[in-house]
């Protein structure tokens, strides 16, 4: 298996972030099905991090800046050490960045704290920015303080991706910009993951809906192709055997952009070239980014150099997969099918 990734990308405004993404593809090749793997980490910022490094006075003063937590969105997590993980980072790193020292008390319930942290489940205080992960005030003097000043968070990231966003929201509120150093903080993208959540593989219907459009590229005999793709889709519409939901409902569009399953007659096969068979993959969203995706969003079939009294077979092979059914889970008519049962009447 081969896994093309493309990161949630967060780009940090000012006052918070839009344009967050996922595009997850995974190709699967029916003889080959060896993972590969992608990773990412955060780093700390180190003394020399590109950036400019502010000079300025304290805007919050002297005194100990009193921080208290609004969970209300979801009571039953504890942020608390996520917070205090970024606090102290910029109780130790404000002098060198910010140009002053700052001390933070962390009192989650304070009565009449001076910064409170929100953690909300959409976070819409920042004006003309879609998508936000965190929104925080741009303070560089006194006058702009008026307490208890606020900081809001989208409270579905995990835990480390939570403390990147908390430091550069933190950040602003210190006088630091997109163009201030740390830029492993500051710098207007980072690369973010939410909380785990339950593979699509693990779900009893790994997409977002259970009606779907399909798309049927060109070949000749056409009609036929369509008939044998049909009787496919009407197993898999009656339940396939009880290995997919009974609610599953299939429409062909003409329109390939907007099919969530594409089938395609190449002369040649990607993921075999050279040789008669059939390939199938699927593209979804890793939020989690465990490696593993979490909604399935689109998937490809592609048939070549097959008879057409087969393709309904080959097409309902790789719609299990596309039901995230491991191959010991496909309906029965797809284990160890002969050559004679792959063009038989297998959906009767």
């Amino acid at each position: 298996m081969t896994r093309r990734v493309l990161l949630l990308v967060l780009c940090l405004v000012i006052s918070g972030c839009a344009g967050t993404q996922f595009d997850v593809t995974t190709d699967t090749n029916q003889d080959d099905r060896t993972e590969g793997t992608t990773s990412e980490s955060i780093r700390e910022p180190t003394k020399g991090t590109m950036g400019a490094v502010a000079d300025r006075s304290n805007p919050w003063g002297e005194s100990v800046v009193t921080v208290a937590i609004n969970a209300s969105s979801n009571p039953s997590h504890e942020y608390a050490d996520d917070v205090r993980q970024a606090l102290d980072f910029w109780e130790k790193n404000s002098e060198q960045y910010a140009g002053y020292d700052i001390e933070y008390e962390l009192t989650p319930d304070a009565n009449d704290p001076d910064l409170v942290v929100n953690f909300v489940e959409n976070v819409e205080s920042c004006p003309r920015v879609k998508h936000a992960a965190g929104c925080a005030p741009y303070i560089t003097n006194a006058a702009q303080i008026s307490r208890p000043m606020r900081v809001d968070i989208d409270d579905s990231f995990s835990s480390d991706s939570t403390v990147l966003i908390l430091k550069h929201e933190l950040g602003h509120t210190l006088g630091l910009n997109h163009s201030s150093a740390p830029q492993s903080i500051m710098a207007a993208e980072a690369a973010l993951s939410t909380r785990p959540f339950t593979n699509a593989s693990d779900r009893d219907l790994p997409w977002a809906d259970a009606d779907f459009t399909v798309y049927l590229g060109q070949t000749g005999d056409r009609e036929d192709v369509r008939a044998q793709v049909q009787h496919a889709l009407d197993y898999y519409a009656r339940g396939a055997s009880g290995t997919v939901p009974s609610n599953v409902s299939f429409s062909f569009t003409e329109t390939r952009a907007n099919a969530d399953i594409v089938v395609t007659f190449p002369d040649e096969l990607s993921c075999n070239p050279g040789s008669s068979g059939s390939c199938g993959g699927v593209r979804g969203t890793d939020p989690d980014q465990d490696g593993a995706l979490e909604e399935y969003q689109k998937m490809t079939i592609s048939i070549s150099g097959i008879d057409t009294d087969a393709i309904g077979w080959y097409t309902g092979y790789w719609l299990g997969y596309g039901f995230g059914l491991e191959e010991s889970e496909l309906a029965s008519p797809f284990r160890d099918a002969s050559e004679r049962e792959r063009r038989s009447e297998w959906w009767k």
